[in-house]
């Protein structure tokens, strides 16, 4: 699976496009991570606890907007964005999408 934030694949032809794709996740802040983020904020620093777990969360995103992509037939998936947004206190949700399109 091709996967590019453009509209192109350099070197491809889209064949056919599929339409939109996506795939989510959401997560809720974890007690020990605060308290380690707390802590952070008093001596600075990244926040690696968060860091890490954003990290997990895109993948898992991007993972899942694969999964659509392929079961319905695309091979690559062009335009990749992502957005977050809060869905209850302490939560968020990462979006990962993009258009599925079948390239040569």
């Amino acid at each position: 699976m091709i996967i590019t934030t453009s509209d192109q694949i350099p070197g491809k032809t889209i064949v056919r496009t599929i339409g939109w794709v996506k795939g989510n996740t959401i997560r809720a802040r974890h007690l020990g991570r605060d308290i380690m983020a707390g802590l952070r904020g008093v001596v600075g620093g990244e926040i690696t606890e968060y860091t890490k777990m954003m990290a997990e969360s895109r993948e898992q995103s991007v993972q899942r907007m694969i999964e659509d992509a392929e079961k319905q037939g695309a091979n690559a998936v062009v335009g990749l964005r992502f957005t977050t947004s809060m869905v209850m206190q302490n939560a968020s949700e990462i979006l990962a999408y993009g258009t599925a399109v079948v390239v040569e």
